[in-house]
């Protein structure tokens, strides 16, 4: 039996099937599921790079915004929660600077460590976050090198569950277990995760993303200062009857990048008048009294518009902290009365749903989610909107029927049924 083969073999053992349960969850068929989707990397690790010398399995997962729709990028306040869903690498070092990375569904792509510059035609690509990683963590004093990773991911592109940071965070993570000896903090991983995407990726996100995967659980992250303060949640939606839903609507994100960047911009632009780069530095009062001034200096930058973003800003920072104080009361029914009206208030206010009239699928979810779920349950959007998903608390005794009509609407595989993944990046040895 060769190498590859003891570590499919190994895959089987009761202290993998104990990881495997920490991590995905104890859903009817994980178990399977999860070791034939390990075998099946290892096999292709086999394959296509054939040294299995220091192969390790290092998982990042996705994750789900609960509470704080669009207000870290303003130094707010989220309640976010990793999730079951990951991106998986069958990982091996290499002697020299090069990467390679085989990822299912993609071209290979093969880049040197020695040119870590930025490189515009790259932004959008996995080869930017790679770059982006590598300069990241060097320009801070930790060791990179090369690897050669197979990936694998049920955190698609587009799911709304921010498969991008997923791919940031893993990527942080494998130079970390190959050449620093595992020193790296959730919060700086994710801060190098956010640094690549913002300058390298090309995309101007906040760092909630990047600290949901990094951190794991369900946790509350307050960013106003460089060094965001987290506090971990604890709370078992199951326990209390409910399933976290993720239905994608189909709506696709393709060139809505100046979508997203309008609304931390323009809500900086509101922080602007008040002498703050952030509106996190404005209190709500002042913005309130302030408004009839608001629109004549903003006039000619989307004014009221820009208001109403900022409205929502203060409202939803607000929210957040209700929710957690609602958890910890155990007051789920006050927890779902908020977490609809912050979908009301990114619908209204935030104007996050959809960018034109011909993209109205996330409208028609969250109007399908209200149906059902209206009386037992919550629906708002999920994430950066516009186009893409909406999160639903799902009574356990109605799951099946709300998944078949939403599938029935979206399409086959549409809904993602979640469980919160208790800790970020983690390295399964064999």
């Amino acid at each position: 039996m060769n190498k590859y083969a003891q570590m499919i073999s190994q895959l089987k053992t009761p202290e993998v099937m104990k990881q495997f349960n920490y991590l995905y969850g104890q859903r009817d068929g994980m178990l399977v599921s999860q070791s034939i989707r390990y075998s099946q990397l290892i096999k292709r690790h086999e394959e296509l790079v054939g040294n299995s010398e220091g192969l390790c399995m290092i998982s990042a997962p996705g994750r789900t915004e609960i509470g704080g729709n669009h207000t870290d990028h303003n130094r707010g306040k989220v309640l976010a929660a990793a999730v079951n869903l990951d991106t998986v690498a069958a990982v091996t070092p290499r002697g020299d600077g090069n990467v390679s990375i085989y990822s299912e569904g993609y071209a290979p792509l093969h880049l040197s460590l020695e040119d870590l510059s930025v490189r515009e035609d790259e932004q959008g690509t996995t080869a930017a976050l790679v770059r982006g990683v590598a300069a990241g963590m060097q320009a801070d004093g930790l060791k990179i090198g090369g690897f050669d990773a197979v990936m694998t991911s049920t955190v698609r592109s587009g799911s709304g569950l921010s498969s991008s940071a997923a791919v940031e965070v893993l990527i942080c993570a494998i130079f970390d277990e190959l050449y620093n000896g595992n020193k790296l903090t959730a919060k700086h991983r994710a801060q190098i995760s956010q640094y690549a995407e913002n300058v390298y990726f090309g995309k101007p996100s906040g760092l909630m993303d990047q600290m949901a995967s990094s951190v794991g659980g369900l946790a509350y992250i307050d960013f106003k200062e460089d060094d965001p303060e987290v506090e971990a949640v604890s709370y078992d939606f199951a326990s209390k009857g409910y399933a976290l839903v993720v239905v994608n609507s189909g709506g696709s994100h393709d060139d809505l990048t100046p979508e997203y960047a309008a609304i931390p911009a323009e809500m900086r632009a509101v922080a602007a008048c008040f002498g703050e780069s952030y509106l996190r530095g404005v209190l709500p009062e002042k913005f309130v009294q302030a408004i009839p001034r608001l629109r004549e200096e903003l006039k000619d930058q989307h004014a009221d518009r820009a208001i109403l973003r900022a409205a929502h800003y203060f409202a939803e920072n607000r929210r957040a902290t209700d929710e957690v104080a609602a958890l910890k009361k155990d007051d789920i029914q006050e927890f779902f009365r908020l977490v609809i009206e912050s979908g009301r208030s990114s619908f209204c206010y935030l104007q996050n749903i959809f960018p034109n009239a011909d993209c109205q699928e996330l409208s028609l979810a969250l109007m399908l989610g209200e149906q059902q779920l209206a009386g037992d349950g919550a629906w708002r959007v999920h994430g950066g909107g516009f186009a893409g998903t909406t999160l639903n608390f799902v009574p356990q005794k109605h799951l099946n029927t709300f998944v078949q009509s939403m599938e029935a609407v979206f399409g086959a595989h549409s809904c993602n049924i979640l469980d919160i993944r208790p800790v970020g990046p983690a390295c399964i040895k064999l």
